[in-house]
């Protein structure tokens, strides 16, 4: 099988997508097919859930590595965490018991976010980009893990950065992290200008086939296209076959809506050279296995003896149970993107009202997605949308008209290019939260999209609203509630997060967990989604799938003392009726 994104590979071949569509068992198995005919290979992974060194079975580290079971293979795992904090170090150091502490607190929270761990690891791989004596030793670097169009756009502008920051003009925003950037700007962008160059650059977007992971590839193309990155391709990963189809009504529904969403995929993704991966049915873990992942599919057989596997897992409506106890309240459903959080926002809130209690369900995305999740009305539930564009621009505007008044014309260009940060989302969207939050006193009000445990922080430590009001009211006898500590009070507000039984997702998610702890909010649950295991699926190749689900619905009994599982049903849960079922465990 020829694959267009290996045709005449380039030097730089760069993988990026959302987490889960599977960046790094693809770059594992390209690095593996070029070294195989006899190129020069450096794998190079910055993914923060790195197992790069976990599918070849060896330890890699911070160090380029020869992989003994490949010849011509070397690998290299940058730590983005590790690599963050020597980032953070090089900033707060030379401040720390010059400045107030209260003062460096809030300088260490703005380079605690993503936004420091996607520059810091930048900084360590910026080196492969320009150091002439490593690349000449290699024939392809393959990273896992692509720097965003923000991180790259971001470097491309002209410095200030620190002075800006020192006289206090930047907000809660990603400027904290570019502090420390002025003695490598030149070779930032060196490498910058390597990106960009499609003769010795390849940019491969990976996707799954599902209108969520395809919508976000698409985002990304035009993001790194308007930045002059524009040498660009497409891998759709884990198709299922028709094969499988003719075998399982299941199979047969799945591939129906993945032919769907490829066949409606926009038309930029359209115009790219485009590959498609099958669906395999055992873990990309290992030589063999990733031998065969850009191989023809086979035929899958299953032993005879195969049982779907027992579980004594909750399903969504015992969650649902223990949540309408109390009344009223506030839901609020976390997660990365593709797990399904709307879908399982929607059940929760439609399982509330058909039991006679007042809902409210809100959501930051598109008003077609919940409208086309909910597909119809019902007595007790009503439905918002919060638009992030509206709330951005109105924030923004906000902060031009109060700290950028103060600022000359060269401040104000910083700080509107600050206020166009994925952080500036975030807190926008978090304060139009805010004020929905107060219903969840008289009812129940279920939240779909919920910020980060960094944007959470960030907003704490800067002290907006929380803090100010704190300030006020500290001295006085009166009672008060900030949003901040109705999300930390385990009485007043659930925390729901959502994975897929899938290696990725729930680290990401179990790195979520940890992100909201610092921020003092304590997760109520897990919901594990789309599970195959609990949909006895007829097809081999999905019955091998919901074998390798155990070990990560095990993971999850580790990681929450509640949890529910839903299953991956036949028809897609669209409707009420179809939402009702998905809370039941019912097909």
């Amino acid at each position: 099988m020829i694959m267009h994104f290996l045709t005449a590979a380039p030097r730089f071949l760069f993988f990026t997508g959302k987490g889960g569509v599977g960046k790094t068992s693809i770059a594992c198995a390209t690095a593996i097919e070029l070294a195989g005919a006899g190129k020069r290979v450096l794998l190079v992974s910055t993914d923060p859930a790195s197992n790069v060194g976990q599918v070849f079975g060896i330890t890699i580290g911070n160090v380029i590595t020869a992989i003994p079971a490949v010849a011509n293979l070397s690998a290299l795992e940058i730590d983005p965490q590790a690599a963050a904090q020597l980032y953070r170090n090089r900033i707060v150091d030379p401040v720390r018991g010059k400045l107030p502490e209260a003062v460096v607190k809030g300088i260490e929270e703005q380079l605690s976010g993503a936004c420091t761990t996607e520059i810091a690891a930048f900084d360590e791989f910026t080196a492969l980009l320009t150091n002439e004596q490593l690349i000449a030793g290699y024939e392809h670097i393959i990273f896992d893990t692509a720097p965003t169009g923000h991180t790259i756009r971001l470097l491309q502008l002209p410095g200030a950065w620190s002075g800006f920051l020192e006289e206090g003009k930047g907000d809660a925003s990603c400027l904290g992290p570019l502090a420390g950037l002025e003695k490598q700007r030149s070779q930032y962008q060196q490498a910058v200008a390597a990106l960009a160059n499609p003769l010795h650059t390849r940019l491969i977007l990976v996707a799954r086939a599902q209108t969520s992971t395809l919508q976000e590839a698409a985002r990304t193309h035009d993001e790194l296209q308007a930045i002059g990155l524009t040498q660009q391709y497409l891998v759709i990963n884990g198709v299922l076959p028709k094969s499988e189809a003719g075998l399982d009504p299941l199979a047969a529904a799945i591939y129906t809506r993945e032919q769907r969403a490829m066949a409606d995929m926009p038309d930029m993704l359209k115009a790219l050279p485009t590959d498609q991966i099958a669906l395999k049915g055992f873990n990309l873990v290992g030589l063999e296995a990733l031998h065969r992942l850009l191989k023809e599919q086979t035929a899958v057989t299953v032993q005879a003896a195969f049982q779907p596997p027992v579980l004594q897992v909750p399903d969504l409506s015992t969650l649902v149970n223990e949540i309408a106890k109390d009344g009223h309240g506030l839901v609020m459903t976390m997660g990365k993107g593709g797990v399904g959080k709307t879908t399982i926002a929607a059940a929760i809130a439609v399982e509330l009202a058909h039991r006679g209690l007042s809902v409210h369900l809100t959501t930051s995305d598109p008003a077609a997605h919940i409208t086309e999740t909910l597909n119809g009305s019902m007595a007790n539930l009503t439905v918002s949308r919060i638009d992030p564009h509206t709330e951005i621009a109105r924030y923004q505007q906000h902060v031009m008209d109060t700290k950028g008044a103060q600022l000359d014309e060269a401040g104000r260009k910083l700080l509107q290019e600050d206020l166009r940060s994925p952080c500036t989302e975030e807190i926008a969207v978090f304060q139009a939260f805010s004020k929905v939050i107060r219903q969840a006193g008289k009812q129940f009000v279920v939240m779909d999209t919920a910020p980060t445990g960094h944007t959470l922080l960030l907003l704490d430590a800067t002290g907006s609203y929380h803090r100010d009001i704190e300030r006020q009211m500290g001295k006085t006898n009166l009672h008060f509630t900030t949003p901040m500590m109705q999300l930390q009070d385990p009485k007043q507000t659930k925390v729901v997060l959502i994975t897929l039984a899938e290696t990725t997702p729930v680290l990401e998610a179990a790195n979520l967990q940890t992100d909201l702890r610092r921020a003092g909010i304590e997760p109520w649950a897990w919901v594990i989604n789309n599970s195959i295991a609990f949909a006895h699926p007829l097809s081999p190749l999905l019955q091998q799938r919901a074998q390798n689900e155990i070990s990560e619905i095990e993971a999850v009994k580790h990681l929450s003392d509640r949890y529910a599982l839903v299953p991956l049903l036949k028809d897609e849960p669209i409707g009420i009726a179809k939402l009702l079922k998905l809370s039941r465990h019912e097909g």
